[in-house]
């Protein structure tokens, strides 16, 4: 569970933060609250249950001193171990203000509950061979364990595995998401993410995604005003198709099939428009009513491919590109792309980014990267969906179902994004992502692609 709609920063951004607050009031002050958070989160979970705080070197472990003193003060039995001294001037007040018995990490014993406060944010180097296996060992024996900030042994701005230990809880973030909340081995180790606000004020344009607000058609509407939806059929029409149904399910007015043969099937409200090959296509996208084109699903990567997807590409109309072309443009797509003067939005899964964009790091600096190159909304699928756009502005979805992981529903998400780019939603990108997992979460497990467009009707229910 992540918190939506929550601001995600990194570690550098946070103490920035954090160090114009201590500009204004004592550290100790700050610290006095986050720990104060840990504690009540802690409280809540443990029942009476005897507790183990685990106190870094850092501020984090700062928190945990804080986190235990004030559980020994409501009555909790409390003990406390450390990886060594405090090294910041605040986590030694903090250890003064305790007063009580510190132990060794390497001579903790298990208890039921645990507070893991050796690390948490800023950590860049695994975990030391020594303190990795007795953490894992403390985490894997106690009933409920709860993180602060971070789980010690992931990297804060990846979210690569570091050594942390599988197991965790819950995570405690303080004043704002880090992107190993959302991102790669966090996912696994974080457990039940929740949000402290601890009076930190942060500034991020990165943010979790929110449930949209998505408006009813008004009385004089009518299929072109709710938006009029184009989508390319290929080599493997099903894929075309999935994304039709997507379409027409996910709020546009009318979906038109551009196929081949003018074969029928699926839903009769669909309408289908022959075309041979892209000079066909490239004339039928000159009707301005378009609102959304999407070429890709199922296009195959033949000669008449590229003249569809080049067709594509040369109309002024909005466009979601996905599957095959996007494998088509490979390379060449931030040359392809900077050409265009309408939107574009690309939905590339992790193969198909890294055969388009070059370069290393974290996947929201790779997506935000692509995104200003491309000057498009890139919509990085995966577990941990990161959506960039050309202006800097980061979405992201975590914990969506894993049973999205089958062939077709990246078809029905391309169509559902034109759907909400047709009727003109500005924030069509976040909208089609909430409503894609949902629809998931609504299908149960073990569904198919086909079954998602069912329930986007529903899905869009819990949004007006």
């Amino acid at each position: 569970m992540i918190p939506p709609g929550a601001p995600i920063v990194t570690a550098a951004q946070m103490r920035v933060a954090e160090e114009a607050v201590f500009r204004r009031e004592p550290q100790l002050d700050v610290m006095e609250r986050a720990g104060a958070a840990v504690a009540r989160e802690v409280a809540r979970f443990a029942s009476g249950s005897p507790i183990l705080v685990l106190a870094g070197a850092g501020n984090n472990g700062g928190d945990a001193y804080v986190a235990a003193r004030l559980l020994k003060a409501a009555g909790h039995d409390v003990a406390v171990a450390a990886c060594g001294e405090p090294g910041t001037p605040a986590g030694r007040a903090m250890l003064e203000r305790w007063g009580g018995e510190v132990a060794s990490l390497y001579q903790a014993r298990p208890r039921p509950v645990l507070v893991d406060g050796l690390f948490g944010t800023g950590l860049t180097r695994p975990l030391e061979r020594g303190i990795g296996p007795v953490f894992a060992e403390l985490v894997a024996a106690a009933r409920f364990s709860l993180a602060i900030d971070l789980p010690s042994g992931l990297a804060t701005d990846s979210g690569a595995d570091l050594g942390a230990p599988k197991g965790i809880s819950a995570t405690l973030a303080l004043g704002a998401l880090k992107p190993a909340h959302v991102l790669g081995a966090g996912l696994e180790r974080c457990g039940h993410v929740m949000l402290a606000d601890i009076d930190v004020p942060v500034d991020s344009v990165w943010r979790t995604v929110t449930r949209p607000h998505l408006a009813v058609p008004g009385a004089r509407a009518h299929k072109y005003s709710r938006g009029l939806v184009v989508v390319v059929e290929g080599d493997m029409p099903g894929a075309a198709r999935l994304a039709t149904h997507a379409a027409m399910a996910g709020g546009a007015g009318y979906t038109i099939l551009a196929c081949a043969d003018g074969s029928t099937g699926g839903p009769d409200a669909l309408v289908r428009h022959r075309i041979g090959n892209g000079d066909d296509l490239a004339d039928f996208l000159t009707e301005t009513r378009i609102g959304a084109v999407v070429v890709g699903p199922g296009l195959g990567r033949d000669r008449r491919a590229e003249g569809l997807l080049k067709a594509a590409l040369g109309a002024n109309l909005p466009l979601v590109l996905d599957g095959d072309a996007l494998t088509l443009l490979g390379k060449s797509a931030t040359a392809w792309l900077q050409r265009r003067t309408a939107a574009t939005w690309l939905t590339p899964h992790s193969g198909e980014f890294d055969r388009m964009f070059e370069g290393e790091g974290d996947k929201i600096t790779r997506t935000l990267t692509a995104a200003a190159e491309t000057r498009a909304t890139v919509v990085h699928k995966g577990a941990d969906t990161v959506i960039a756009t050309s202006r800097g502005e980061v979405r992201v979805l975590a914990h969506a179902s894993s049973w999205l992981s089958t062939a077709g529903t990246g078809d029905v998400l391309a169509g559902t994004l034109a759907a909400q780019v047709a009727v003109g939603n500005k924030n069509a990108a976040e909208a089609a992502v909430w409503l894609h997992a949902r629809a998931a979460a609504l299908a149960g497990p073990a569904f198919i692609a086909d079954a998602l467009p069912m329930h986007l009707s529903q899905a869009i229910s819990e949004c007006l």
